[in-house]
């Protein structure tokens, strides 16, 4: 009988355990993206807009901003997400317009503020990009911890730079990083997480 009085103690912990990791979960939603615990603000940005004026992360407040690193002249990876990006946003019908995906170049020399207009508007007209000076840009890497290295191409250059997109809820709060590949659904779903907090 005692040995099951302790069973029966140890079940109770157990439960309240497990009551209270609920409870703590359902403070903040479950993520397919690898979220960041405890939130914190996300880094601004003042940049040039591709849509003109300054790009500044304030002024989409009250929307899920899916923020990402690239250039126009990237081959693969940058089209790839910019058209998930797409997919995503058209998926999530009228919902689509409480995001904002905001895409900051990682080469300056080239990407002037019409040439990403014209090309995020492949993607999506919405979309828009920030450029600014080489020492702007940094600072915005630093803060977002985005690597971004120019490599000689033939007669030109690339540039290697990290790929995955930043997940910010509607209070401006960094929430979570999605990794490159993963399928318009994984972002329809947090999407839809953040926003029904």
């Amino acid at each position: 009988m005692k040995h099951q009085g302790t069973v029966a103690g140890s079940l109770t912990v157990v439960m309240a355990l497990l009551s209270a990791v609920a409870a703590l979960a359902g403070d903040h939603a479950t993520l397919k993206a690898g979220s960041f615990e405890p939130p914190r603000a996300a880094p601004e940005l003042s940049l040039i807009a591709s849509n003109g004026g300054t790009l500044s992360l304030a002024d989409y407040r009250g929307k899920v901003i899916l923020l990402g690193f690239g250039f126009t002249s990237c081959p693969e990876v940058c089209p790839t997400t910019l058209a998930v990006l797409a997919q995503a946003r058209k998926r999530l019908g009228g919902q689509g317009e409480q995001v904002q995906v905001v895409y900051v170049t990682v080469d300056p020399e080239r990407d002037s503020a019409d040439r990403m207009k014209a090309y995020l508007h492949g993607f999506d007209p919405t979309f828009v990009g920030g450029t600014g000076t080489p020492a702007q840009l940094a600072e915005v890497r630093k803060n977002y911890g985005v690597m971004a290295e120019r490599k000689p191409l033939g007669n030109s250059y690339t540039v290697g730079h990290s790929s995955s997109v930043y997940l910010i809820d509607r209070d401006g709060l960094l929430r979570a990083m999605m990794p490159y590949g993963r399928t318009p659904d994984d972002y329809v779903h947090d999407v839809r997480a953040l926003l029904n907090e």
